[in-house]
């Protein structure tokens, strides 16, 4: 059965991202830097009156980030909002989740991320977990 997904762009590639992650979608303005914050964590934000913990997510799948990102996805994750960076937002459509097909490559960071897969147009969309980039709260691929 079809289940609604994100479609966004984080480091060049598109990838899927479960509505029931998504809380919503917002464009990220003053970031203020943490001191001794885990590497991939930008900083603190102030969105519609509360604070969010910002995620480099290029950062967090051990990729050079550009740091440019200011487009984030916020989800809701052990009773904290954190907002995740992506370069882009494209679409939001229904898709069947697939299994990861043994010829889909990835290396380890975006293996430990990714759930599975989508097809859109023939093209195959990795599907990701948000929870896996948040530090503290990876989740072991199943």
């Amino acid at each position: 059965m079809a289940h609604l997904y994100l479609i966004a762009q984080i480091a060049g590639r598109a990838v899927a991202i479960d509505s029931n992650q998504v809380e919503s979608v917002v464009d990220i303005g003053e970031v203020t830097a943490i001191p001794r914050a885990a590497e991939h964590v930008r900083g603190l934000a102030a969105l519609r009156s509360r604070v969010v913990t910002v995620v480099d997510t290029q950062s967090a799948l051990g990729l050079e980030s550009s740091g440019e990102a200011r487009r984030a996805v916020i989800t809701h994750i052990d009773g904290h909002h954190y907002a995740l960076l992506v370069d882009a937002l494209e679409d939001v459509a229904p898709f069947d989740l697939l299994p990861l097909a043994g010829g889909f490559a990835l290396d380890s960071a975006w293996r430990n991320a990714g759930r599975g897969i989508v097809e859109r147009d023939g093209e195959p969309i990795l599907a990701i977990d948000l929870a896996s980039l948040v530090p503290g709260h990876a989740v072991a691929a199943e």
